[in-house]
This record gives structure tokens, sequence and C-alpha cells, in this order.
């Protein structure tokens, strides 16, 4: 069935469902000798938050061991019965969770953020907290090859620079990589939730963190209270046949900016057929493969700076602006400009990508012969090549990384209380038929979808049907119970409108969440 079918049949049973609820229960007192050392380190934007830092072990089978450090942050609750405490974790692998506390907790109606400590971490690796991985500073320096391998010497020169990274990741934290995996950090998870002092935890994840709370639910559903998960992970593909997955769903997104494009021609005049919208985009692709704008935009480039239009479509209106002034005006002005904010990477992203190849390298076993990522990445890029051969290359290192095989955890769980999911139907990073097998997965799951959506992370993103069920079930624990596959459905949020000015426009809810969430996931 496909993805929009599964909606439409499920629509009726919406209208129909009833709702189960779990009674409201006060949080347990923390243990005073467990107390996590807070300060305050409140920011313009997030003027209550507070920070801390947690030691926990490296290797979590030898407690007494090498002691790593995890940084926290917190927004206390205000009310004066506290629901206890609420993880939030953006995704990635590799996102900084620190800020999402802050941002969730303002996102959130204050009546139901009042009743929670949102705590934010930064999981091992990551960030602030300590040791934080850099594999290889500048890897993504400009300008990269062409990610399509026309030639074999073109192959050999991304391989070469897949297999450095590996190996140099592998002489610099030989001694922590093997920690470095979804169930160490969810063993820190529940050392945070030992040092809270709390029996049980509420968990949000967005993306990647949707598998790290489904994991930490499977390893200990007893501590589980609340439990949300948007933009859902296929479990059953971690990680590399999801990374196919995505190459065809970021296609299918690349292609409704395009059609976007036409729909606005009286501000782009790219024209009016998608199609040729679409030729146009390759066409400047090529071009810049041969002549890099400014030294800095290649093709490799330009991949990456268009690749965020998939995650979320209010950046579609700064992404169209490049793209026009560059075939209609020969401008590269603006694509240089658009290069910076959504395609470049810094130090922080050289964080996160470390810690992005080092989880999913290990997670789970990948094609140890380079001929079947070759044949699998020719096979995808014939039908939908907007980001076949950059998501290979980006996830090549795994090809190269000395790991024990493992299969994917199952994370099927009968033993939870009542769950809440969240999907849009033509989500690129995590496509919809991931949270449509979760829900089946997850006994007691309910799930809510956003009809026609295909932004990544849609709840508090200014879509109020979605944000009205999840504040209920924060607020009570209520969940929409249908009789479809959908429990719920929403409509999409309206897409954007061409810029009306060329000044910076207002933040909204969307943009800074989608600043917040994690890269690939």
């Amino acid at each position: 069935m496909t993805p929009r079918a599964a909606v439409l049949c499920a629509a009726a049973a919406v209208l129909a469902g009833s709702v189960t609820a779990l009674p409201a229960q006060a949080a347990a007192e923390p243990d005073p000798a467990a107390q996590i050392a807070w300060r305050a380190c409140g920011t313009n934007s997030y003027p209550t938050l507070q920070c801390a830092s947690l030691k926990v072990p490296l290797d979590h089978t030898h407690p007494s061991g090498r002691q790593i450090s995890l940084a926290l942050s917190r927004v206390p609750h205000t009310a004066p019965t506290s629901q206890g405490p609420l993880l939030v974790n953006p995704g990635g692998p590799g996102g900084s969770g620190l800020k999402l506390a802050g941002y969730v907790a303002s996102a959130l109606p204050a009546s139901v953020a009042a009743q929670y400590d949102v705590i934010g971490f930064d999981p091992r690796g990551v960030g602030r907290s300590s040791p934080a991985l850099d594999c290889a500073p500048g890897h993504f320096k400009t300008v990269r090859p062409d990610t399509v391998p026309a030639s074999a010497t073109l192959e050999r020169t991304n391989l070469a620079r897949a297999k450095a990274f590996a190996t140099s990741c592998a002489h610099k934290y030989a001694d922590v990589l093997p920690y470095i995996d979804t169930i160490s950090a969810v063993r820190d998870m529940d050392s945070i939730r030992q040092a809270l002092g709390t029996p049980t935890i509420n968990y949000f994840g967005y993306s990647y963190g949707t598998y790290l709370g489904a994991v930490y639910a499977k390893m200990y559903p007893q501590r589980v209270r609340r439990l949300v998960l948007d933009s859902i992970v296929d479990p059953t593909g971690v990680w590399y046949k999801d990374n196919l997955a995505q190459d065809y769903a970021f296609n299918n997104r690349h292609r409704a900016l395009m059609a976007w494009i036409a729909r606005y021609d009286s501000a782009y005049h790219l024209g009016k057929d998608p199609a040729k919208v679409e030729a146009a985009w390759y066409a400047m692709r090529a071009a810049l493969a041969k002549q890099p704008a400014d030294g800095k935009v290649g093709a490799s480039e330009l991949e990456d700076t268009f690749i965020p239009g998939g995650y979320y479509n209010g950046d579609w209106p700064y992404l169209a602006e490049a793209f026009a002034a560059y075939v209609r005006d020969h401008d590269t002005g603006p694509l240089l400009e658009a290069y910076e904010k959504y395609g470049a990477v810094d130090g922080s992203g050289d964080n996160g990508y470390s810690i992005y190849a080092a989880v999913q390298c290990r997670d789970t076993s990948w094609p140890i012969g380079w001929n079947q990522w070759r044949a699998d990445t020719w096979s995808v890029y014939r039908k939908a090549p907007f980001m076949a051969w950059n998501n290979a290359w980006y996830n090549a290192p795994c090809a190269f990384w000395s790991t024990a095989k493992r299969k994917p955890m199952s994370i099927a769980n009968t033993k939870l209380p009542p769950t809440l999911l969240f999907q849009a139907t033509d989500d690129a990073a995590t496509p919809y038929p991931g949270g449509v097998t979760v829900h089946r997965l997850l006994a007691h799951s309910s799930l809510v979808v956003e009809d026609g959506g295909g932004n990544h992370g849609v709840t508090l993103s200014d879509n109020t049907c979605l944000d009205t069920y999840l504040a209920a079930y924060l607020t009570d624990g209520t969940v929409p119970r249908g009789s479809g596959v959908a429990d719920a459905v929403c409509k999409k949020s309206p897409d954007p409108k061409p810029l009306a000015t060329k000044a910076a426009p207002t933040a909204s809810h969307g943009s800074v969440l989608h600043d917040l969430l994690g890269s690939r996931r």
C-alpha cells in the first residue's frame, strides 16, 4: 500500500476513534546523593537553561573503569508537581541536544512545559561531551571530488578519501571507538536517569533520536513512562538499507522543489515545466563540476547545499533564489551565500560527522566488498540521481571500518505504556514506511500522520493539529485510537511562498527546530 493510500484509508477510522489515557503520576523525589550540580547557562533565547556534566563509564560492562563526561542541559519544571524528566534528542547520530531542551520547553504550551524538567544532552563523543571526536578536520573542505564517479580515477579518488577518514578515526580514537554506538548511548541515558534520581523517564526524540528512544525502550521498558517519536527511523533497515531508501525519498523531495519553482515562474523565470526546471538544475550542476563558483562550490558542494531542502521546505525560497540567480543572471553570489548557510561544514559539523560515522559503522554490519556498494548505488542513481552517490560517499567509511558483525536490534515491544508516533508521508530523511513499521512493532503505540507533509521533524514546527496531539499526550497520556494504519491524520503545513523581500525573515518555529536537528537523520 502506498503511503498516501494508507493515510486515506485510515482517515475514516480516525474520525470515529476513541482515546485512551495514562493516569498522571508525579515523579519520585530525586535521591539527594545522586543530584546533578546544575548551573545557570541561559541565553537570550532560552534564559532559564541550566547546564551540568555527568561522568559515565566508557565501557558500561566495566563501571569502575575509565570515565567519560556527558554534557547536560535542563529547563526545570515550574508547576507545583512535576511529571519527571523529559529527555530530548535531535538525531544525527551526532546532533547536540543542549539547545533542544530550551527549544522544546519554549515551543510546548507553557502549561505543559511547566510540568517537566526538560533535559537535553550531548551523547558520548558529541559537542561539549568529552572526549569529543573529530576524526579528520577539514574532511569536507572545498572543492571535493565530484560525487558521481564517471571515471575509474574519480571512483578511486573518492574511495581513497573515505578510507583515509576511517583510518584517521581508527588511529586517533582506537581506545574510544569500540564504545561509540547506539547501545552505549542508551546505557548513558539510563545513567542520566539514575543521576536524576527518578525510576522512570519521559522521552521525546526526533529522527535518529527515534531509534535511540526505541532501543532504550527495548532495553529498559520498565523505565519508560511516556515515549514520543517524531520522524521515525526504520529499525529493520539500519543502516545500509535505510540509506538506499533515503536516496529515492530525497530525489522525490528534490523534484517537489523543482515543481514548486515551476509553479512560481513569475518569481524565478526558470520555466513552468518541472521537468525543464530540473534539467536546468542538472545543467547547473554540470557547469559547477567544470568550474566551481568562486573556487568553493562545485558539484558536490551544490548537492550539499540543496540536500537541506529535502529536510525542510522553509528553505526552498532561498535555494530557489540562488538557483535562479546563477542560471538566469550568471550571478554566483546568492549560491555562495546559500552554500555557507546550508552546505558548509564547520568544526561542529566535523564532530557531528565523526559521530555519525562511528555510530552507524558500528551499530550493524555493512557490505564488506565495494562491488555491492557500487552496484547498488548505480542501480539507485539510474532512477534517483539527486543524492545517490553523495549519500554513498557520506557512508563509505563504513566499508573500511573495523568492527564485528552485528545484526540490527529488534525493537519489537509489548511491555510499554501507550506511546505516540509522528510521521509525514513524504519525509525524505526517514521515509514513511519506517513510521508504519515502528507502529506495528510497538504494541499500544498510536501513529499520527501528516498527510502530504515532506518536512523532517514535524511537531513543534507550526502545525497546530500535530501539536495538539503532542500536548494532550504529555499532559495526561491521552493518545488517539483508530482502526486503520494511522490513528489520526493531520493536514500538512502549507508550502512556503517566494520571498517578498530580500531581508532576512523572522525565524519561525520550523526554521529554528530544523537548525537544531541532526544532520542526516
